[in-house]
């Protein structure tokens, strides 16, 4: 059995989690939307809740398409009030269209929302051994992508988004996922800084 971070305990659906997603640096944008839904959605519950309903997050959020996301109205937000496939949190609901919406408006700006967030990443792939809930670059992405019309973006939940799609390698130096992600994370940043 391989070593791997302590966070998800014996629970299998963790346990999947951080072996094949949690760390993995992207730049797709339907996938970074979801991060940083799921991270918002997770404000003050555990990260276990929003896990079991992830599947459900994918089908009222028409599978991350940001584009659709974006054209919810209030009719559709009256019916995500009723989903219990989500966390049924009026203002965690519309700050997600409002978050595809300001999405959209980067690209407009000849932005995507991969050069907003990615520009807060350390290049170095050291391992951490002080993990805090919140860091100087959260609290620089925290601040721009609220100054971008994003909601539900604490320094904290940024943080989590940083942790969850690579932006950091997070993983404890004894996991077996850390080697993995420091190579990915390498050769992101690398094919980012060539183009």
């Amino acid at each position: 059995m391989p070593e791997r971070c302590s966070w998800p305990g014996d629970d299998p659906d963790e346990i999947a989690y951080h072996d094949l997603d949690w760390g993995v640096p992207t730049r797709d944008e339907s996938t970074l939307f979801e991060a940083l839904t799921l991270e918002g959605a997770q404000a003050g519950l555990s990260w276990h809740t929003i896990l079991l309903r992830r599947d459900g997050y994918r089908r009222a959020f028409l599978d991350w398409h940001v584009e659709a996301v974006a054209e919810i109205d209030e009719a559709g937000v009256e019916v995500l009030v009723q989903d219990t496939g989500i966390i049924r949190h009026r203002g965690k609901i519309e700050s997600t269209i409002a978050n595809a919406q300001a999405t959209l408006l980067l690209r407009e700006q000849g932005f995507s929302l991969a050069d907003v967030v990615w520009a807060y990443a350390d290049p170095s792939n050291e391992p951490r051994t002080d993990v805090q809930p919140q860091t100087a670059e959260s609290r620089a992405m925290s601040r721009e992508l609220k100054r971008r019309g994003f909601r539900f973006v604490g320094p904290t939940t940024c943080y989590a988004f940083m942790q969850a799609v690579g932006i950091v390698n997070d993983h404890a130096a004894s996991c077996f996922r850390f080697p993995e992600i420091a190579r990915m994370r390498d050769r992101l940043l690398n094919e980012r800084s060539n183009t």
